[in-house]
């Protein structure tokens, strides 16, 4: 494969290389997302798809080099989407039908588990390793693109309140069976004899992970007092976070599940919701990064080569089965789950669609599932997660909006948005025209003053208040100096 251009000796330092490898990962991010922005997609395909473009197969700006010294980059971008998940964790919620929300998510979890590997190992004999790990992949579900789209629409009501609790746990689900998987593999890529201990290890250290991320965020609580400023909370947050992220790579084992331990304990302990917004707002640049920077690690060739495979079968042939047979897994699953529990039959019936989204849980695992597997088994498995990821960011979305449309979450009928009385109040009726003029009255009423997500009025609240007390400081000064 031929150098970056980055790469070429005498055309840039090491150090220079990086700084403008980090420019073009923003920038062409940045771009790319003008374009699927007026085609209504999620930036998540935006930033992927810039990833391949600025990768090996196209422009090649990225140097190999960067790409090694950036390993660690889907922990960094784990821990923060893992901690704002946490943030779903109310434990107000959760005994409300906290019982019947962990069975519909370990059934439409472990059913679209179950369906990719009787697909990948039985049925296309594929390699066992990479049929264990990609099974457990399919259980993950993105929860970024259906919380966007329950904001978008205003949804609300018990099946959005479902909703959100099972993408919330279903990456606990998801991670656990990660855990127990990629052990089974490395077992099985071995050779070695199976033993219960294989399985049990894992899955101890991992409760044991989720206990400590726990205690890191009774730490945070205790050091992120509400009078610092904001900078000084973002410290705490970060650094506690990458602390946490360090001792997990030191161990070998996976952030998620700490992290999102830690954002549990700390707005169950704290009910701050501001500083989720502010890491929301902080967290961008990162993110975007690691999404790209997955983009550049996507073998295009080994996809679309007839003999890039795992075993015998086509990769393009593996990811378009694995696409389809893991939503089937996933409806079915979460169909199977809301009938046993007695669920109403609009949740029964369009939960499924809205669990399809997969993205950033997913493919920050098949980073760490490529890194411990290694060599072909590896690269495929990332492969064929970032390939489908785009699929899903695709027709996720689009599948949610319709989940919450066809649930009676939300209605785009001006009549169901806010209700006016149909009489005035000396008791005569309305026309039509008086109807529809009362309900736009009342909708601009409701309006927010000006459209600023909730992320950057946290940002923006906060900098006032360390303006005026600046001013204030310096106003003290100059009238001790006369």
């Amino acid at each position: 494969m031929p150098h970056s251009l980055l790469e070429i000796p005498g055309a840039a330092s090491p150090a220079s290389a990086a700084i403008f490898s980090m420019a073009a990962m923003l920038l062409s991010g940045y771009l790319m997302t003008r374009i699927t922005k007026r085609l209504k997609l999620p930036n998540v395909t935006a930033y992927i798809v810039a990833g391949i473009l600025i990768g090996p197969f196209f422009f090649n700006l990225i140097p190999e080099s960067f790409m090694e010294g950036t390993q660690f980059l889907p922990d960094i971008a784990l821990a923060f989407i893992a901690f704002s998940t946490g943030e779903f964790f109310r434990f107000s919620a959760l005994r409300k039908n906290g019982i019947r929300v962990l069975v519909i998510t370990v059934l439409e979890a472990c059913t679209a588990s179950a369906a990719v590997f009787v697909l990948a190992c039985p049925i296309l004999h594929l390699d066992p390793a990479f049929s264990i790990v990609l099974s457990a992949l399919a259980s993950t579900t993105a929860p970024a693109s259906t919380v966007m789209t329950i904001r978008q629409t205003g949804a609300r009501g018990d099946f959005v309140d479902t909703l959100l609790q099972v993408v919330a746990l279903d990456d606990i689900v998801g991670l656990l069976a990660y855990s127990a998987a990629i052990s089974a593999a490395v077992l099985s890529a071995s050779g070695g004899s199976f033993r219960a201990a294989d399985i049990l290890i894992p899955l101890l250290e991992n409760l044991g992970v989720f206990a400590l991320g726990g205690v890191f965020g009774l730490l945070m609580m205790l050091m992120n007092q509400k009078r610092h400023s904001t900078d000084n909370r973002l410290i705490i947050a970060v650094a506690l976070l990458f602390s946490f992220c360090g001792v997990c790579t030191m161990l070998d084992i996976s952030p998620l599940l700490g992290c999102m331990s830690m954002g549990t304990v700390y707005i169950n302990l704290t009910g701050d919701e501001k500083l989720f917004r502010q890491l929301n707002y902080f967290s961008p640049p990162i993110l975007l990064m690691f999404f790209v920077r997955s983009g550049v690690s996507f073998n295009l060739e080994a996809l679309v080569n007839p003999s890039g495979s795992v075993g015998a079968v086509p990769l393009l042939t593996v990811g378009i089965l694995y696409f389809l047979t893991r939503i089937a897994g996933k409806y079915a699953g979460a169909f199977a789950g809301a009938l046993l529990v007695r669920k109403p039959a609009k949740t029964r019936n369009y939960l499924g669609l809205a669990l399809i989204p997969q993205a950033g849980v997913a493919i920050g695992l098949s980073a760490l599932g490529a890194r411990t597997l290694g060599g072909e088994t590896g690269e495929a498995l990332q492969t064929i997660i970032l390939a489908s990821s785009v699929l899903y960011e695709l027709i996720g979305p689009a599948c949610a909006k319709l989940s919450l449309y066809l649930s009676g979450s939300y209605s785009d009928k001006l009549e169901d948005l806010v209700s006016v009385p149909d009489t005035t109040s000396e008791g005569t009726a309305r026309s039509q025209a008086e109807l529809l003029i009362e309900r736009i009255r009342k909708i601009q009423e409701e309006l927010p003053a000006h459209d600023v997500n909730e992320e950057e009025a946290a940002f923006t609240e906060e900098a006032e208040r360390q303006y005026a007390a600046l001013m204030h400081t310096k106003r003290n000064q100059f009238l001790q100096r006369r």
